[in-house]
């Protein structure tokens, strides 16, 4: 378990199996694969999911609430606290959103692809840091505080974009249910004690899938759930469910849903018969998020102190973090393309060359500037 509650671990166990559910999707066995990622489960006529279905709304859902109680505990004592605190992190996040959409739409706009436009918009927390911590010794602190800022905020952004962009039909009364759901289970969180906290704990886990359930039928995307609880539960026992979330997030929910997303074969045509939104999403978040995020970075340094001020190779290296998508990307080339198999498929390759570039160029530059800073501290 203190393995899956490191930075490096979890980074690494997301990138095998990445690299399995491609392998698999590839080999002789894609099938099955294939069989058992369409097999539905559940209660016919009102939860009927498939297994790959299960995993996206169901399991994630599960990520986004300890990703909630994190944005939470950031928003009122950490990173984001404050207006100062949030505001050269919340510009660099705009221009890591902002400037994937501009070179992607340049891209694709226009085209089939053009509603891919919101997938190289996301950072994947697990990854960036995962690489910080293997690349990064001897960075000072200021840089993993700005990075982990960051991609809260481009979190927050995703979740907007899931629940504006891929949600329609909505329900308003199981949807109102809902809420009435969420609002009794942050009075019943506060009511948590050492003395009732196996019966409330199971009355507050209920009423979780409960919410999850309603929204769900309500046509609200379910990962929406997660995010509502978690920013409803209260601090103290957020924390410790946090906690005792985490390892299973990282080595079960995140793992077999990058199995998942990532168990798509490789279209047999040529480099020029490849749709837009493969380039787009393959372009857009090494370089769009390197560009958006240094640029917009080094703009809102302007408002801080020189003496604590970011150097700007070290916003490079941030840059290039931000362009590990991964999680979030994957999920919204599945929502974006739900309707399209081979632009799903080829949106899911581009985040995976996508970020894979990311990976390897941000490596180099975290590398570069820790052995710097360790330089310079054997100076002194």
């Amino acid at each position: 378990m203190h393995l899956l509650r490191s930075e490096r671990f979890p980074a690494v166990v997301l990138l095998i199996a990445a690299g399995l559910g491609l392998f698999l999707a590839n080999s002789p066995l894609a099938p099955g694969v294939v069989a058992v990622k369409e097999a539905h489960v559940g209660i016919p006529g009102l939860l009927d999911l498939s297994v790959s279905h299960w995993i996206q709304d169901g399991l994630l859902a599960v990520f986004f609430f300890v990703a909630a109680i994190e944005l939470w505990h950031e928003l009122t004592e950490g990173q984001l606290s404050s207006l100062r605190k949030a505001v050269q992190p919340a510009i660099a996040a705009a221009g890591g959103v902002i400037t994937p959409i501009v070179v992607f739409a340049l891209i694709a706009m226009g085209t089939s692809s053009g509603s891919g436009w919101p997938i190289p918009t996301a950072t994947d927390i697990a990854f960036a840091l995962g690489v910080l911590a293997v690349f990064g010794r001897g960075l000072p602190p200021g840089v993993r505080a700005f990075l982990l800022a960051l991609a809260i905020l481009d979190d927050i952004v995703g979740i907007v974009f899931i629940a504006v962009l891929f949600t329609d039909g909505v329900d308003l009364f199981l949807l109102l249910a809902a809420l009435v759901g969420v609002i009794l289970f942050s009075l019943l969180s506060r009511r948590l004690t050492h003395r009732n906290r196996v019966p409330l704990g199971i009355v507050l886990v209920l009423l979780g899938i409960l919410v999850w359930v309603l929204v769900y039928l309500s046509g609200v995307h379910a990962t929406i759930a997660g995010v509502a609880l978690g920013l409803a539960m209260a601090s103290k026992p957020a924390a410790r469910v946090r906690a005792g979330l985490e390892p299973w997030v990282n080595g079960l929910v995140l793992p077999l849903f990058a199995l998942s997303a990532a168990s798509v074969a490789i279209p047999a045509v040529g480099l020029n018969e490849l749709q837009p939104v493969f380039w787009g999403v393959l372009i857009a978040l090494p370089v769009g998020k390197l560009l958006g995020i240094t640029v917009f970075g080094w703009l809102s340094q302007r408002l801080e102190d020189p003496e604590e001020r970011l150097r700007f190779a070290d916003l490079l290296a941030a840059g290039a973090l931000g362009g590990i998508g991964f999680t979030v990307s994957l999920l919204l080339s599945e929502l974006a393309f739900a309707d399209d198999a081979m632009l799903r498929d080829e949106a899911t390759l581009g985040v995976l060359g996508g970020s894979l570039v990311s990976l390897v160029v941000a490596a180099v530059l975290v590398a570069w500037r820790a052995r710097h800073y360790r330089r310079e501290e054997r100076r002194v």
